[in-house]
């Protein structure tokens, strides 16, 4: 008997068949290499939203960038060729806690928002909610007060921030504190926080972003089927797309916070007590992770293509019908053909995070993070995605700046209001135009013309118009004016 020792000659003779099954057997792992090696330059490929004309942009790495903004971890899901390609979780859910992981909870923050506007279409689909009634015919626990215009208050213009509705956003509730009611909330009465919930210009006039109004359509769903609003989500939404990690609950119930990435501030602390309390719940109130909003983006994706999903094609498209100020129902949307997208971000006390999505393919990606910084760094991933993957849009824009003497600079600097979002400040620093956009974070500011100005940070412009101006940032376009 002889034993056969192979060479080179001895293998290049194996069966076709062989061959072939060994192929078979190392595809997964060298798909999963390719994979690999694409996460890995992604995590290399940061990139700032704007650039200077003639200047270079380098790119930075997220371990870096994620020091630099405190932003102590981030969760990513990214949706290619219509399916979860991979997720990925980076950093800790606090200061000597667990490491974030694909299954770690976020607070979405204001994507909850599409997906209540889902909820209310769905039962518009299936002939339970007029999208058109007059808001009062749906409510019964509650009723928003006579004025001017109320009786034109709709279901689609309050999805679509058209209804001319007050309160832009929400602060939620520290650890502790008192929790209003949703009737309290509508009717700014202790222990809200926030003003009460009106109409404050004529509806279908002029868009105006309202956490308010979305509060107002909890309450007429609420009303209007006679269901729990978590209970109604979870049926109508959650539970169809198998979003089995998330909740519409506030607080998060004491045995999933294991589970929870913990909130942190601007320099990266812990917020004192943990994550905040949102009884607006269709505003700012959904617990989730990145893989399951991009559960939700791969439906619409679906539906808006004529396939098979939560909405009818005719639905989907409706949702995805800007109403004014690039913005449909739930969703803010841009882009034409292929570079059509949809998308949201989310703001709550110590989360950001973002949906990105395009509408005719199956692309995008969902990104959590539970810092106060957390968006832009979001961002400058979202770059770095649309780098790697040869994404029609999120690329840096490139932008030229003019020189403004010092007395123009000087005559810009002082502190401006956004009424319901806080302040900002310019200042003349160091020989150079700077502003804080948020606390003491002073960055360059940059002129396009003497009245137009930006920032490198993000894609955002102010408007300068005597004492006062409009800030915008994609479809958000709110005026400020001069503090006294």
């Amino acid at each position: 008997m002889h034993t056969i020792v192979p060479n080179a000659s001895s293998r290049r003779r194996r069966p076709a068949g062989t061959r072939a099954l060994l192929l078979l057997l190392c595809m997964p792992a060298l798909a999963w290499a390719g994979v690999d090696a694409e996460i890995a330059r992604v995590e290399r490929g940061l990139r700032a939203p704007v650039v200077l004309a003639g200047a270079a942009a380098p790119s930075r790495t997220l371990a870096d960038e994620m020091a630099r903004l405190h932003v102590p971890g981030v969760s990513i899901a990214l949706i290619r060729g219509g399916k979860i390609a991979w997720t990925r979780g980076y950093g800790l859910a606090y200061p000597g806690g667990p490491a974030i992981t694909p299954d770690t909870l976020f607070q979405a923050a204001s994507i909850s928002k599409p997906v209540t506007a889902m909820a209310a279409l769905r039962l518009a689909q299936d002939g339970r909610l007029d999208l058109d009634a007059g808001i009062d015919t749906l409510l019964t626990g509650w009723k928003l007060p006579p004025a001017d215009g109320a009786a034109l208050v709709t279901p689609r213009r309050l999805l679509a921030h058209t209804a001319g509705i007050g309160v832009a956003g929400f602060p939620g509730y520290a650890a502790n504190a008192p929790v209003p009611t949703l009737v309290q909330v509508l009717d700014g009465a202790a222990p809200a926080n926030t003003q009460p919930v009106r109409v404050e210009t004529a509806p279908g006039s002029a868009w105006r972003y309202s956490g308010g109004g979305y509060s107002v359509v909890q309450q007429a769903l609420i009303d209007h089927t006679g269901q729990a609003f978590d209970v109604l989500l979870d049926e109508t939404v959650l539970r169809p797309l198998g979003m089995r990690d998330s909740r519409f609950a506030q607080p998060l119930p004491a045995s999933l916070l294991p589970r929870a990435a913990l909130p942190h501030d601007e320099q990266g602390k812990p917020i004192a007590g943990g994550p905040y309390t949102y009884p607006e719940l269709a505003a700012a109130g959904l617990w989730t992770t990145p893989r399951d909003l991009a559960r939700f983006a791969l439906d619409l994706q679906r539906s808006a293509g004529g396939g098979k999903g939560m909405l009818s094609p005719q639905m989907a498209r409706t949702m995805l019908t800007p109403l004014k100020n690039g913005y449909g129902l739930g969703l803010n949307v841009e882009g034409n053909g292929t570079a059509r997208s949809f998308a949201h971000g989310g703001s709550n006390m110590g989360y950001q995070n973002t949906l990105f999505a395009y509408a005719d393919r199956g692309d995008g990606a969902v990104i959590m993070t539970n810092g106060a910084n957390g968006a832009e760094l979001a961002n400058s991933l979202l770059r770095a995605l649309a780098a790697e993957y040869k994404w029609p849009s999120q690329h840096p824009q490139v932008r030229k700046a003019v020189s403004l003497d010092a007395a123009a600079q000087e005559k810009l600097a002082g502190r401006y209001e956004i009424k319901g979002l806080g302040d900002f400040r310019i200042a003349r620093k160091e020989g150079r135009l700077m502003v804080a956009l948020r606390d003491d974070s002073w960055e360059p500011l940059y002129a396009a013309s003497p009245t137009r100005l930006f920032v490198l940070s993000r894609e955002l412009d102010l408007h300068m118009e005597g004492d006062g101006g409009r800030l915008v940032s994609g479809s958000f376009d709110v005026r400020f004016q001069r503090a006294p």
